[in-house]
């Protein structure tokens, strides 16, 4: 643009017949601004003469001004490009800021695929281990109904169950009977329902209020059905010793379906249970592994997911008030419950006050029982019993002593195994129990209402139970 500039400069001095030479002088003003200048020598007037007179005086004015307008029109041309180049560097410079955004949200996304892939596959191996396990609690076509070797405390057919010499105080040696290396779940669960015998009815008992041995489990009650999948599997459970601001008919439910099980639900009674409104939704700091957790002195026990660390939930402060591992226990599906459901860690609660009852490497999968401080999750005092904890559907703890079922399926099972922790003696019994709604994933006891609460495929519902005197 500039030559094309001179060239017009040239030919106006030609045009006008100039002899001499021209100049042009381009400079800012005081104001800041580009002024541009040119001088040309007159070839005819030694001096200038009047302003404004003269036809070549007009001539030259005319064709000054256009040169300012070409001038004009170079100057403006440089601030255009100059307004383009800064708009393409803003452009780049979001379209850079994008795509870093845009990179990131992919990674993200990615991450919650591989979590969610992860989920699956965990979900399609404990469905294989669901189908799985109603196969092998078929009885083998040639065991005997009646056969007298399958009584408790009769013949070999027991004899994982011989008593063995009290231990002492936080004692959990590891298991040397080798009889724990024979016998599937299935068909150790047959021999306890073979081996029923009937228990004393309610009429023929004297009402017994103290602490005792388990001779009755009533019919199930059912209260109420969960209304969604995340309610298969739960648990629900009222405070024995309840701690203000809530009372004695609190009832509290965790719906345990789902990878992060956090909410637990509150009701004023019985009837709020039933009718399905809740009154207090709490929001837990860690989330829930299965089925285990138990209410007790204000506290919410239970397992954090994916850990063997125990957590006391304080319900007043809505925080968490002690946490702690529990040494050496399996988890996550090392030694659950014949029903699966990552149901290694089980809390109980009874007269005596806070239990744990779990299985650890050590003990080859003998269930072992710990006595809890309420307030620190401090291990006072360890059992490890022989009764293998993959082999019974659920346990649960009353006056000191350990109780297992059988079968989890099963409409008409028993209460099979127990487990004194008094004289750290065992034996098989067979108190009649019902799975009315056919998969119960939760047993527990509440020593105030003399009742067990259960979770059966859906379903909330409570036995009531008679103790007799200790034998």
């Amino acid at each position: 643009m500039w030559s094309l500039a001179i060239v017009w400069i040239s030919s106006l001095l030609v045009s006008t017949q100039a002899q001499g030479t021209a100049s042009m002088w381009r400079g800012n003003d005081r104001s800041g601004r580009c002024q541009y200048s040119f001088t040309v020598a007159s070839p005819t007037e030694a001096s200038c003469p009047s302003v404004g007179s003269g036809p070549e005086m007009e001539a030259l004015k005319s064709r000054l001004g256009l040169l300012e307008v070409m001038v004009a029109r170079l100057a403006g041309g440089e601030a255009p490009r100059a307004a383009a180049g800064t708009g393409l560097q803003e452009a780049y410079t979001q379209a850079m800021g994008e795509k870093a955004q845009l990179q990131r949200e992919k990674d993200r996304l990615a991450q919650q695929v591989d979590e969610l892939q992860q989920r699956v596959a965990e979900l399609q191996k404990e469905a294989e281990k669901l189908r799985s396990r109603p196969c092998q609690q078929l009885p083998p076509p040639t065991v005997p109904q009646h056969d007298s070797s399958l009584r408790p405390g009769a013949g070999t057919a027991v004899s994982h169950l011989v008593s063995r010499p009290s231990r002492t105080q936080g004692d959990t040696s590891s298991l040397r009977d080798p009889s724990w290396q024979y016998g599937s779940p299935g068909y150790q669960e047959l021999k306890a329902e073979v081996a029923e015998v009937p228990a004393p009815r309610p009429e023929d008992t004297e009402d017994y209020t103290g602490c005792g041995e388990l001779l009755f489990v009533g019919e199930p009650v059912t209260h109420r059905k969960a209304d969604t999948i995340a309610g298969k599997y739960g648990v629900w459970m009222q405070d024995p010793e309840p701690v203000a601001p809530y009372g004695p008919g609190m009832v509290w439910r965790i719906d345990t379906i789902g990878s992060e099980v956090r909410q637990l639900f509150g009701y004023e009674d019985m009837e709020q249970l039933s009718r399905g409104f809740p009154t207090k939704v709490l929001l837990l700091p860690e989330a829930v592994e299965s089925t285990g957790a138990t209410m007790y002195r204000g506290s919410l026990y239970y397992q954090r997911r994916r850990s063997r660390t125990l957590i006391r939930y304080d319900l007043a402060s809505e925080s968490v008030a002690a946490r702690r591992d529990l040494p050496h226990a399996g988890f996550h599906g090392q030694f659950p419950y014949s029903w699966g459901g990552y149901t290694d860690i089980d809390f109980a609660v009874d007269e005596e006050g806070l239990w744990v009852i779990y299985s650890t490497n050590k003990a080859k999968g003998a269930i072992v029982i710990s006595q809890l401080d309420p307030h620190s999750l401090e291990v006072k005092r360890s059992w490890e019993t022989n009764i293998r904890k993959t082999t019974v559907a659920n346990a649960f703890m009353i006056c000191g002593r350990l109780y297992t079922v059988a079968s989890y399926t099963s409409p008409n099972t028993t209460v099979n195994y127990s487990f004194n922790t008094a004289t750290s003696q065992s034996k098989a019994i067979s108190v009649p129990f019902k799975n009315r709604h056919r998969y119960n994933s939760m047993i527990d006891y509440n020593p105030i209402q003399r009742k067990l609460f259960a979770w059966d495929n859906y379903h909330i519902v409570s036995y009531d139970v008679r103790l007799g005197k200790q034998q």
